[in-house]
């Protein structure tokens, strides 16, 4: 068994290493067979959703690109459909510039609501950057700052990070960052096969 120091209490894994490996396998495993599903059967929409951001902002790319951390802190390019005006966060993260006009491209909100801007992670985890379910990467400045005050906060990035996670279908935007790594620390403590199918579940319900 292996300790693991959170928020100064110490948990015990009782997983063994050989456990760990064959868990890690079949989580490898299910990430390439869910890409290989999705990029099957949702190929149209990809392809509706690249062609729309094309049509309404033909100025900027289709494909947004964005430095995320990942596992054990190594950083990598991450892929998403482009939501808002070229440039947009140059100013901050507001979704309104100084004169109080969007900085949503035409739909950029439906793409938002509706999680299709995360479509293109898909490749990120075929590529092994992701996994499908894990804890959601965060920018490098983010980590850098969210260690500061949350000096545990590295221990999410013990295993690949996903699309989804437990976080995600558990309040989302609407947690504090502690809440969040509390519930991340959480599935990397119970991380199964139905574990993940359940969040994937509860993914596709939110």
């Amino acid at each position: 068994a292996k300790a693991a120091l959170f928020d100064g209490i110490q948990m015990i894994s009782s997983i063994h290493d050989d456990q760990k490996i064959v868990q890690r396998f079949v989580k490898r495993l299910m990430d390439i067979l869910f890409c290989i599903v999705v990029f099957l059967f949702f190929w149209p929409l990809f392809l509706v959703t690249a062609l729309w951001i094309k049509c309404v902002s033909p100025n900027g790319p289709i494909v947004f690109k964005q430095i995320r951390v990942g596992q054990h802190g190594k950083e990598f390019v991450l892929y998403k459909f482009r939501s808002m005006i070229p440039d947009a966060e140059l100013n901050g993260p507001e979704m309104v510039n100084e004169s109080g006009d969007s900085r949503y491209i035409k739909g950029g909100q439906f793409i938002r609501q509706f999680s299709l801007d995360e479509l293109p992670q898909f490749w990120n985890v075929l590529k092994g950057d992701m996994s499908v379910v894990g804890p959601r990467p965060e920018r490098p400045f983010f980590v850098e700052e969210f260690l500061k005050t949350i000096p545990y906060f590295n221990h999410r990035h013990q295993m690949p990070v996903g699309i989804t996670g437990w976080a995600q279908v558990n309040g989302r935007d609407e947690l504090s960052i502690s809440d969040k790594v509390a519930l991340d620390v959480y599935y990397m403590e119970n991380q199964s096969f139905w574990f993940d199918i359940k969040i994937l579940w509860m993914t596709f319900l939110k």
